[in-house]
């Protein structure tokens, strides 16, 4: 590929970024503000990096009009550590909590609080994911610490089309691949938690938004890089933090507010994932999407190649054909299989509109 070709990245995550972000991000790489210092060497106690730590939070705040009684916070350990924080942080109130499994990352998620206390499952697990019960047949428990679900399962193609009633019972979401890619009421939630690497920056960083009042519970056995109420004590610098992945992200909320804002987000991701959607649908079968309709998710888009239940042979072909016109990490998830592409926020429309294009003449070449 030459220098001047820029890929078409549609992988899960590390995920793309926002081209003019890196540039940027390049031109300070080695000298900082004309500091003679990479961001990198710098200290994290230092005014350069507190001034970064503290414009992240406020345009988390702002993009996502997050209430005044509520805490931000960076931390470290990904989605996965993020799993066993809110369970060490929350668990303990009642020593029960509710878990929505719809696919891979709830499942885990329930996996991992079952260490803790117990976990309850407000439907049975599906033998294969792609669907959302209807919240009529969930089976909650009013005294639970908190209902646990994921917002949007990164692996499986699932995303909540509405906000759980859980009848005051606080809501933990995993946002991790949807945050900042549509509007939503913070005050519904009791805590939401994100992986930087999806929409908001590069892999290292998390973000946690926590309502005040759930602070103060943790567990004696949380770990204190885990324990939100000291992290957000310390402004989130307790321990040494991802200083170079907030830094970067600092920047891509900047480039999010100046190109609309969520709302501007919002409809680019309607707008992409309504293109893909219809290209599955106008194949007349060739192309198919495994999950229900009402359930589709906007941000990763698995289908099958060849018919519903897909073709290896021509699904390799592909990926293929893909990689010969820079389009790259399409390959479904192991678990999974198929192709799968994610959307996230820095992925234009254009690039959307290339693979659709691709789709169309492989289809005409391959169709028996």
């Amino acid at each position: 590929m030459g220098s001047s070709q820029s890929a078409l990245n549609f992988g899960a995550g590390p995920a793309k970024l926002p081209r003019e972000v890196l540039n940027e991000v390049q031109s300070e790489l080695v000298s900082y503000q004309n500091s003679g210092m990479s961001l990198m060497e710098m200290s994290h106690r230092s005014k350069e990096y507190a001034a970064i730590n503290k414009s992240a939070q406020d345009l988390i705040r702002e993009l996502l009009n997050v209430p005044i009684n509520y805490k931000i916070m960076f931390i470290q350990g990904g989605g996965l550590g993020a799993f066993a924080a809110v369970a060490l942080n929350f668990l303990g109130k009642t020593g029960s909590a509710d878990y929505a499994v719809t696919g891979t990352w709830s499942a885990k998620a329930a996996k991992e609080a079952e260490k803790y206390g117990t976990v309850n499952l407000v439907f049975p697990k599906a033998d294969k994911p792609g669907k959302i019960p209807d919240q009529n047949t969930w089976t909650l428990n009013p005294d639970a610490s908190y209902f646990y679900y994921c917002d949007n399962e990164t692996v499986d193609g699932v995303e909540f089309p509405y906000i759980p009633e859980t009848h005051g019972v606080p809501i933990v979401a995993d946002m991790s691949s949807n945050i900042m890619t549509r509007k939503f009421d913070v005050s519904k939630f009791g805590c939401i938690f994100g992986g930087a690497q999806k929409n908001i920056g590069p892999a290292g960083a998390v973000v946690v938004i926590v309502r005040e009042d759930l602070l103060g519970n943790a567990m004696k056995i949380c770990p204190s890089v885990f324990n939100f109420s000291q992290v957000s004590k310390e402004n989130s610098v307790l321990n040494t933090p991802a200083t170079f992945s907030i830094y970067v992200m600092e920047k891509v909320l900047k480039w999010i507010q100046k190109n609309g804002g969520v709302d501007g987000m919002e409809s680019q991701s309607d707008k992409k994932s309504n293109g893909l959607y219809a290209a599955i649908k106008n194949s007349g079968d060739f192309y198919s999407c495994p999950i229900e309709e009402n359930c589709r998710s906007r941000i990763n888009i698995p289908f099958r190649v060849g018919g519903p239940q897909g073709n290896e042979e021509l699904e390799a072909k592909f990926l293929e054909e893909a990689e010969k016109r820079y389009m790259y990490q399409l390959k479904g998830h192991r678990s999974v299989g198929g192709i799968r592409a994610s959307l996230y926020n820095a992925t234009s429309y254009e690039d959307v509109m290339l693979l659709v294009q691709l789709m169309k003449e492989f289809q005409i070449q391959h169709q028996n």
